[in-house]
């Protein structure tokens, strides 16, 4: 089945990367040109298979609306001259990227996957309703702050997949942590940019005091010069990660390793990690920093004695709903 593969963030390539394997030779990748997304794709020697690619900028700042149009325009040009060359494309999966899932409608593409753990991405969800065939969602999505996205695909009857787990569970494997705590402890520190869609509403500043008599390795967005591939095998090997970004949040917490989110972001993977027992603790506008901080460094002593829920296996669950085999 000849696929368009969308990878709009450095999470997707690593989500999607185990279904690209087990495509065909003529699958085509469109990718945002991000420093993290493009250090991925040129170290992916012997884990990814060479693909064509078609590089698109991110549609953000002041010229967002004229980019989305020029990266829109490119991607169907690229699409109708590649299916030129070959069979015609029969299906694109797009994770939280709404705008080549139009092009893909204009141009026949007939199956059109959307993949979301991201209530509050409402934008993209309206670009996406009028253009997807199917969805895959969490099952533990929080209606409460999606804006009625749920519903309004369920009316378009659009076929909604629920997905019994997080992404990090389709991508991810259980890892070897330290058992036990350095002393200064060893913390991955991860800041971001701040340029993302919904940072200005999300992002805080990590406290100073908090950095204070750690032993600091840092991975901040788009600096970060480690093997990218090997990231999170980097963060189990730390006796915690300091983050604001809730996707590293969410995956160091999967690999049992205590994590201080320091965010104002609402999820509903979050509410799930923190219900399921994970060691996820998270800093917000609205915390007090001394008390979340001795909860966190606590936290960090009780790993050994961490029993970790069982893994979900929402990796067959995805390839099983997109039609795809896996190689891992």
């Amino acid at each position: 089945m000849r696929t368009c593969w969308v990878f709009d963030h450095p999470a997707h390539v690593r989500l999607l990367a185990p279904f690209l394997r087990a495509g065909t030779a003529t699958d085509v990748i469109v990718a945002t040109n991000r420093h993290e997304v493009r250090q991925l794709i040129e170290s992916s020697e012997g884990v990814l298979p060479r693909r064509q690619i078609i590089w698109v900028e991110r549609p953000v700042g002041k010229g967002r609306f004229r980019a989305a149009w020029k990266r829109m325009r490119t991607v169907r040009q690229e699409l109708r001259n590649a299916a030129k060359s070959g069979t015609r494309f029969e299906r694109i999966v797009a994770v939280g990227a709404s705008l080549e899932l139009r092009v893909a409608k204009k141009i026949g593409i007939p199956n059109r996957w959307y993949i979301s753990d991201t209530e509050i991405n409402h934008l993209a969800h309206k670009l996406a309703r009028n253009a997807v065939t199917d969805a895959i969602l969490p099952t533990h999505w929080d209606e409460s702050i999606d804006d009625g996205w749920l519903n309004k695909f369920n009316q378009k009857k659009i076929n909604v997949h629920r997905l019994n787990g997080l992404h990090g569970h389709v991508h991810l494997r259980p890892q070897l942590r330290p058992a036990q705590v350095q002393d200064p402890p060893s913390f991955v520190v991860r800041r971001l940019q701040g340029d993302g869609i919904h940072d200005s509403d999300e992002v805080l500043a990590i406290p100073e005091q908090i950095l204070e008599g750690i032993e600091i390795t840092y991975a901040d967005e788009s600096k970060y010069s480690g093997d990218p591939w090997q990231f999170i095998t980097m963060l189990s090997q730390h006796n915690g990660v300091i983050t604001q970004s809730v996707t590293v949040a969410s995956e160091s917490v999967l690999m049992g390793v205590p994590t201080l989110l320091v965010s104002d972001a609402k999820r509903g993977f979050l509410n799930r990690l923190e219900s399921d027992g994970y060691p996820l603790f998270r800093l917000t506008s609205q915390s007090d920093v001394e008390e979340i901080q001795a909860q966190f460094l606590a936290g960090l002593f009780l790993t050994e004695a961490l029993d970790l829920p069982e893994w979900s296996d929402a990796r067959q669950e995805f390839a099983d709903f997109i039609g795809s085999e896996l190689i891992d």
